[in-house]
């Protein structure tokens, strides 16, 4: 009788311990990565780290809480949330907590070895590979790297069916996210940057993410004419046309003086290292167009180790930051200029780099950063920061402008889905973000388009249309480029930039089309159909158009390297269009009222407020792209701004 009653027990233990329900498949991955090879089976004794990444809550409402506080017709327009309210909203629920933990103690897994991340995200454990194997109902290989770095994965793996609502995904399984081998020297100029690269389904490049501030990147400006003499260009309106100074700006979009530094404004510049400004050009140019300006310099946070290298001085180092800074300092002086300083001198840093530091909880959110694309710290690598990563810590401006972009066919759909829905809940904030469309038309960085029949870039001449990204993200304002007619005056209508840059502009191929944009979209086809098939772009009418809006991008004078030189590019653009936009918060907060926040719908809902461009286009991949037309169209947008009248309509707004 003991004997049975043993065995009884050890049943109702072996019954507790195994898996109930039936399974499902989650992940599977359908080739190996580029590079990679399998080269044997784990054995089950090994132990390895395991982390879940737990379904968020509520993330089908996003838009409509966004909406609700950036829509002008919304009750609870300008009614920005707190960074409390926004985590609490988002955080995965107690139903899916429990549920998955449940799964893991039925399993085997026992509670004690199972921790909840600070963030609330993930469930971390550690597990033997036979454990692993017996939980995710799949089998274990060892791979390498061509370059000697190992990987653990495995082909596909299943959960409970239950249980599959409830997990965003799991690692390490199906993902190829082991850190690749150092980068090159980024301060070596001599090294090749450009390439074919993969697109449309085919395995991305590794680290392109943070190679963005990298010397030569195609999204940075294009130089043109150097050692100018800019002798009578401050005062005198009449050369406009050929080089763009302050007052030139001033004049085209009715920018008034500013006469406040209201401490609950800011406007936010973000350059990736080893780009850097010098004081040296910020002096020369503030002499010149700005006098009072003479020895001020950015507020400047460093973030994952940023520093304004000094080691190489060249366009190719100092013209993005130096572009930024001279013109975003000077049009909205006296408010104060924050400069987030991005990555270090070795490996760089990402977009996502940078989002993490102005909001923690990103550092975890939706299975946290990619490290094959986003910089990892502390630098692993000789010479790099040896800081912790910056997870919070920085206060995002009200107003924040980036002047560098991807291809959208660069990075997966996930990485870029992930980091636009942290745009929408910055902008539940109550931030603005801006960042430059892409000076190659409706082309990729480089000119390059995608061949239809392998998804691999080209040279350019033909193939499908290459929008950019954040550019095709709903939740940011997307700013491409126009410039003076020649010839023309600063009162006279501009058109599309057609000079050394053609305005960045299409439309997704990630990306749906947001509410507030579809009746100024769909009369663009109604009105203007462009002439091209789904042979060369996303033509189902139902995904995101870019640009949103547009300024001037040709003939800037900047200081470089201690001389004048003019310069072209959605780089200008950007920082310009966000100067206005720091203005009109400017406005705002003098009379008590908080920042505008996500534009987007207010502009689309009143047009009126920006200066229509109806000529000129954005050719690329061998057609002459889309035309600049009456209303929204993507190659300038809405248009370009007017100061006054946007001061106007968000003074009227609560």
């Amino acid at each position: 009788m003991r004997y049975s009653l043993l065995a009884l027990g050890a049943l109702a233990a072996s019954a507790l311990a195994a898996p109930s329900g039936k399974y499902v498949l989650h992940e599977k991955r359908d080739h190996t990565p580029q590079g990679w090879w399998k080269t044997s089976q784990l054995r089950g004794n090994e132990r390895m780290p395991m982390k879940i990444a737990l379904t968020q809550s509520n993330m089908d409402k996003l838009e409509d809480y966004l909406m609700e506080v950036s829509h002008p017709t919304s009750e609870k327009y300008g009614q920005h949330w707190t960074a409390k309210q926004v985590a609490d909203t988002f955080a995965p629920s107690k139903e899916t907590v429990d549920t998955v933990r449940d799964w893991l103690v039925s399993s085997g897994i026992e509670a004690e070895r199972i921790s909840q991340s600070q963030s609330l995200g993930w469930l971390n454990f550690e597990v033997t590979v036979a454990e692993a194997e017996s939980l995710l109902k799949t089998k274990y290989h060892k791979y390498m790297h061509k370059t000697g770095q190992p990987h653990v994965s495995c082909t596909e793996y299943h959960v409970p069916e239950h249980v599959r609502q409830h997990v965003d995904f799991i690692t390490p399984t199906v993902h190829f996210d082991a850190k690749l081998s150092p980068p090159k020297d980024k301060l070596n100029p001599k090294i090749k940057r450009s390439g074919p690269t993969a697109a449309e389904g085919t395995s991305v490049t590794p680290g392109k993410a943070m190679a963005i501030g990298s010397p030569g990147s195609a999204s940075l400006p294009k130089l043109g004419a150097a050692d100018i003499d800019i002798f009578g260009f401050g005062a005198d309106l009449s050369t406009c046309d050929e080089f763009i100074v302050p007052n030139c700006l001033r004049a085209l979009y009715d920018i008034p003086p500013v006469l406040t530094s209201n401490p609950k404004n800011s406007y936010g510049i973000v350059e990736y290292t080893p780009q850097a400004f010098l004081q040296s050009d910020l002096n020369m140019f503030f002499a010149n167009f700005s006098k009072f300006q003479v020895q001020k310099t950015p507020i400047f946070d460093s973030i994952d180790g940023g520093v304004d290298q000094t080691i190489v001085e060249s366009f190719n180092y100092n013209g993005e930051s130096d572009l930024d800074l001279e013109y975003a300092m000077t049009l909205v002086n006296p408010i104060k200029v924050t400069l987030y300083q991005t990555g270090d001198l070795v490996e760089g840093a990402s977009f996502n780099n940078f989002l993490d530091a102005i909001d923690g909880s990103y550092c975890t959110f939706d299975g946290g950063d990619d490290p094959t694309q986003d910089a990892v710290y502390p630098d692993p690598y000789p010479g790099g920061y040896k800081g912790p990563e910056n997870c919070g810590g920085f206060a995002a401006t009200k107003v924040i402008s980036t002047s560098y972009a991807y291809n959208e066919a660069d990075l997966t759909p996930f990485y870029e889905m992930r980091q636009c829905n942290e745009y929408a809940k910055l902008g539940m904030l109550g931030t603005t973000f801006l960042y430059s469309s892409g000076d190659y038309g409706v082309a990729g960085n480089g000119g390059q388009c995608i061949d239809p029949t392998t998804g691999q870039y080209n040279n350019g001449t033909s193939g499908k249309f290459n929008p950019s990204f954040p550019g095709t993200c709903p939740y940011i304002l997307s700013v491409g480029a126009t410039q003076i007619k020649p010839g023309a005056s600063v009162t006279q209508p501009e058109e599309a930039c057609e000079t050394v840059i053609f305005s960045g502009g299409g439309f997704s191929n990630v990306f749906p089309m947001p509410s507030y944009q579809a009746a100024a979209v769909q009369e663009f086809f109604t009105n203007h159909p462009p002439p091209y098939g789904a042979d060369r772009y996303n033509n189902s009418r139902m995904t995101r158009g870019f640009p949103d809006v547009s300024a001037n991008g040709a003939n800037y004078v900047i200081a470089i390297d201690g001389s004048f030189s003019l310069v072209y590019g959605t780089s200008a653009s950007s920082p310009t269009f966000g100067s206005v936009l720091t203005i009109v918060n400017e406005a705002r907060a003098d009379i008590g009222k908080g920042s505008i926040g996500f534009v987007n719908p207010a502009l689309y809902a009143h047009p009126t407020v920006l200066n229509d461009i109806t000529s000129g286009g954005n050719m690329g991949c061998g057609t002459p792209g889309f035309t600049a037309t009456k209303g929204w169209d993507p190659v300038t947008g809405l248009g370009t701004p007017n100061t006054l009248k946007l001061i106007e309509l968000f003074l009227l707004l609560p």
